[in-house]
C-alpha cells in the first residue's frame, strides 16, 4: 500500500488506511492457517490436518464472512451509485459468493488433501479481492465528494477489525511505510516514506540462541517468509500470521535483518504470549520461531 491516501479529508485517509491495514492483517493470519494445513497434508499427519482445517474453517466462519457482509451492507451500495464503479462492484458482490461457497466446501471436506487445496484456492481469490478493493473501491469512496468513509465505516469493527479509524491502531505504522527500523532495514521499498516518532520499544518476547534444543520442533511449524512481503505492509501481514497461531503451536519467521522492533511491537500487542527462538542470524536471512 501507497504511504500517500488520497483522500477529500483527513478522517477519510485515516479510515482507508485502517481497512487497509486490516486487509493486511487478515491476509496474513488466512495465509498462516492454509499454510498449517496443507503442510499437515503433505506430512500425512492426520491430527494435524483435523486441527488445521478446524481453525481454518472457524477462522473463515468468524471473521471472513462477517467481514465480506459488512463490506456489503456499509461500502458497496455507496460505490455501486457510481456508473463507472457499478460493474466492478458487481463483479466483488459475485466474488463474495464464491468465498462463501468455497468456504462451505471447506467446510465438508472430509479429504485432508482436498481441504488443503480449497483452502490454498481460497487464499488466492481473498488476496485478489482484497487487492482490488484497496486499489480501486477504497480509493473511489475516499475521493467522493458525496460520501464520508470515515462516517460509512464509523462503528463497523468487522471492516475494521475492531480499531477505530479515528485513532492509531495496531496496523498504523505499517499503513504509513514505517516498520519502526528507522535506519530502513527492512530492507524493503519504501525507503522515502515518512516514520513518526515511537516511544521507546517495550521488552521484546522471550527468545534465545543457545541451542538448547527449545525449536527442535521448528521443521514442523508453518513458514512466513517476510522477504517477499513488501516493506510497507510487511509488520501488518506478521502480526495477521502470530494471530492466527493457537495456543501451543508456532510458526517460522524469515526476515531481511533482525526485527528486534518487530519483537518489541509483537510484545506490547502480546504481552508475554510468544517465546521467540532464533534459528538463524543473517548475514541475510533471519530465521525465528514463534511459539505461543
Amino acid at each position: 500500500m501507497s504511504s500517500i491516501v488520497l483522500a477529500t479529508s483527513a478522517e477519510d485517509s485515516r479510515a482507508v488506511e485502517a481497512v487497509v491495514a486490516h486487509h493486511t492483517e487478515m491476509n496474513g493470519t488466512l495465509g498462516l492457517l492454509v499454510e498449517a494445513l496443507v503442510q499437515a497434508a503433505e506430512a500425512g499427519d492426520a491430527p494435524a490436518a483435523a486441527t488445521a482445517h478446524r481453525r481454518l474453517v472457524d477462522w473463515t466462519r468468524a471473521d471472513l464472512l462477517p467481514h465480506a457482509q459488512a463490506e456489503e451492507a456499509a461500502m458497496y451500495p455507496h460505490a455501486h451509485r457510481d456508473p463507472q464503479a457499478r460493474l466492478l462492484v458487481d463483479a466483488m458482490i459475485a466474488e463474495h459468493g464464491v468465498i462463501g461457497g468455497l468456504v462451505d466446501s471447506l467446510a465438508d471436506a472430509t479429504d485432508p488433501v482436498r481441504a488443503a487445496a480449497l483452502g490454498r484456492a481460497l487464499q488466492v481469490l481473498f488476496e485478489v479481492h482484497m487487492t482490488k478493493e484497496n486499489d480501486q473501491v477504497l480509493p473511489l469512496l475516499a475521493l467522493s465528494s458525496d460520501v464520508s468513509l470515515a462516517g460509512v465505516l464509523d462503528g463497523m469493527h468487522e471492516l475494521l477489525g475492531g480499531h477505530s479509524h479515528g485513532t492509531e491502531g495496531a496496523g498504523a505504522p505499517e499503513a504509513s511505510g514505517g516498520c519502526g527500523c528507522r535506519d530502513g532495514g527492512c530492507g524493503g521499498g519504501g525507503g522515502t516514506a515518512e516514520v513518526s516518532a515511537a516511544p521507546a520499544p517495550a521488552p521484546a518476547p522471550e527468545r534465545h540462541s543457545c541451542g538448547c534444543g527449545g525449536h527442535d520442533d521448528a521443521g514442523n511449524l508453518p513458514v512466513l517468509d517476510a522477504r517477499a512481503v513488501p516493506h510497507a505492509i510487511r509488520h501488518a501481514t506478521i502480526f495477521g500470521a502470530l494471530d492466527g497461531v493457537a495456543p501451543g503451536a508456532g510458526m517460522v519467521l524469515l526476515a531481511p535483518h533482525d526485527p528486534l522492533p518487530l519483537l518489541a511491537q509483537v510484545d506490547a500487542r502480546w504481552p508475554g504470549t510468544f517465546t521467540v527462538d532464533y534459528l538463524e542470524r543473517g548475514p541475510e536471512t533471519w530465521a525465528l520461531a514463534f511459539t505461543r
